[in-house]
């Protein structure tokens, strides 16, 4: 999926504070991850335009409720550099990077998701669980990828 490296699937997901939507993102996708036992395979980046100081306590919270801890995590700042050496970025309808290129191979999708940042917890819910759909959706849609390369590859030996 990658022209970078055949054998690496890079995903980023950024909004700006990266301490909500992303956060959960990240955190639903290295989950896909290892039960997926795609640890070799994908790599994940996450990150915001203008970093908040801690993820939303809200977001902690509906996230321990799928037995996910991010009281641990700290926002991060993401460089475009580090967007463009990705396959997919999905930024959560709020980024202020530009990221589509004429020259850039990356899959930009913009989810364009409501901030869970003073929601309250059913609010948050809903945004969880449309996050975590989404990340499984994409996680499918790499696992297809495989088996097509997998496929071929068989067929050529």
């Amino acid at each position: 999926m990658s022209d970078k490296d055949n054998t690496t699937v890079r995903l980023a997901f950024m909004c700006v504070q990266n301490a909500g939507r992303s956060q959960m993102a990240t955190a639903f996708a290295e989950r896909e991850r290892a039960e997926r036992e795609l640890e070799e395979s994908v790599e994940i980046r996450t990150g915001g335009t203008l970093p908040a100081d801690h993820v939303h306590a809200e977001v902690i919270d509906v996230m321990s409720e799928v037995d996910i801890d991010l009281s641990d995590r700290t926002p991060r700042e993401i460089s475009t550099e580090e967007l463009l050496s990705c396959d997919i970025v999905a930024t959560m309808g709020c980024s202020t990077l530009d990221v589509s290129e004429a020259e850039s191979s990356v899959d930009v999708r913009d989810w364009a998701l409501d901030d869970p940042d003073g929601q309250d917890l059913d609010a948050v819910r809903a945004i969880r669980d449309d996050i975590r759909d989404r990340v499984t959706a994409i996680f499918n849609e790499i696992s297809v990828s495989e088996e097509n390369e997998n496929a071929t590859t068989e067929q050529i030996s």
